[in-house]
């Protein structure tokens, strides 16, 4: 009886890239693609190749901006999203820089005084403030967008009050009361970041008015001891997906950390011996926390039969090749993809964060301990979850006037 032929054929390419397609399908093979996808990646580089024939171009000229090029190409051709790849198109373009055929460093853009003043203000808030880097991307683009709308000849150089609270004004108008307290808060910080460095002769940043705004206060609100059960049992752990999500959701459920905590857990920051994870939080912060043992089984056992083979020291990575550190996009995405799974409504990652929060307030443990647990830098962040104890709040509330005793 015939063997079944395999479905993976030999890729035969043809223009400037096809001397090295040998040593790309090395490196896709070295980063952990099946052979399928690694036929398929030989594919799209096979469509690159054919393409910079015909725009008279080398393997000189590809560079990330060509790849860029390419996909717009890819696009207007009406090629479906499925069938191209921009990390094994840059991966071709590592490829040759490794083998000396394009330089090892591209030249430097051209960066403007606006660009620099505002690399200035991210490492400031990266190095001085310590500020996460998601704080630091938001404040940046709030400052280019000031900088972008000043009407002044002048500049920063001849900024005042007026145009700091026609900004605010300006900002107000166009979007939601909490978007516009952002912007404010960015605003404040470049402020008075421009006044340190001398670009301002006076600090104009309490010209930032405070916005206030009606905001419904709900309650904390976690997910009941049944749907947490159900989240846990929707993950297959014989799969090494499943593995993964398992552990994932574990860690949520029982340590309460946010999500991108979880996508930044190192192998460095588990101590095995001495039962602890070293949690690396908002602002640089780094604190050590127990680690229970049921999470400690569930990431040994992703580690032993989930993980790809790699050296990356993040704990959690990518399903599919390139076998990179998840993002903490991910996190999220798994906790939803559960949900849909154990039938329950969908909820976010945060959620399971308060699930914590909540099931120690009804265990009685102190508001000061939570706080540790939650790793809080205010004791005002955690007093939030004090109003989840109804009971005890019943007890402080007045009667109504009027009514039955």
């Amino acid at each position: 009886m015939a063997r079944a032929g395999s479905r993976v054929s030999r890729v035969l390419m043809t223009g400037p890239l096809a001397p090295y397609a040998d040593a790309y399908g090395a490196e896709l093979r070295r980063r952990g693609y099946t052979a399928l996808s690694t036929v398929n990646e030989l594919r799209q580089v096979g469509r690159l190749s054919a393409w910079l024939a015909v725009t008279g171009k080398t393997a000189e000229d590809l560079s990330a901006e060509r790849v860029e090029e390419f996909l717009g190409h890819q696009r207007e051709q009406g090629r479906h999203r499925a069938s191209w790849s921009r990390p094994g198109l840059v991966c071709m373009v590592e490829v040759l820089r490794s083998l000396g055929v394009i330089d090892a460093e591209q030249p430097a853009p051209e960066v403007s005084a606006q660009e620099r003043l505002l690399q200035s203000f991210e490492r400031y808030l990266l190095v001085e403030r310590g500020l996460a880097e998601g704080t630091v991307h938001g404040y940046v683009e709030h400052a280019r967008r000031f900088l972008a709308g000043l009407d002044n000849e002048g500049g920063l150089g001849s900024l005042s009050a007026a145009d700091v609270t026609s900004a605010v004004l300006h900002e107000s108008a166009a979007v939601s009361v909490a978007t516009t307290q952002n912007f404010v808060a960015g605003l404040k910080s470049f402020l008075r970041f421009c006044f340190v460095e001398g670009l301002v002769a006076r600090d104009v940043s309490e010209a930032a008015l405070a916005i206030t705004g009606r905001r419904r206060s709900c309650l904390p609100r976690g997910i009941s001891a049944a749907d947490a059960k159900a989240l846990v049992a929707s993950c297959d752990r014989r799969s090494t997906l499943g593995r993964r999500d398992y552990a994932l959701v574990v860690i949520l459920l029982r340590l309460g950390l946010r999500r991108s905590e979880v996508a930044g857990l190192r192998l460095d920051d588990i101590d095995w011996r001495a039962g602890e994870l070293v949690v690396r939080g908002k602002g640089a912060r780094q604190d050590r926390l127990p680690l229970p043992a049921d999470v400690g089984e569930a990431i040994a056992a992703y580690l032993r039969r989930g993980r790809p083979q790699t050296d990356r020291r993040e704990v959690f990575l990518r399903a599919r090749a390139p076998h990179g550190p998840i993002a903490p996009g991910t996190v999220a995405s798994t906790v939803r993809r559960a949900c849909r799974r154990a039938g329950i409504a969908e909820v976010g990652s945060h959620r399971l964060r308060h699930t914590v929060a909540c099931e120690m307030v009804a265990a009685g443990v102190p508001l000061v301990e939570i706080a540790q647990v939650l790793r809080h830098h205010s004791l005002q962040s955690t007093a939030v979850y004090a109003r989840v104890d109804l009971d005890r709040l019943r007890q402080l509330a007045a009667p109504w006037p009027g009514g039955e005793q």
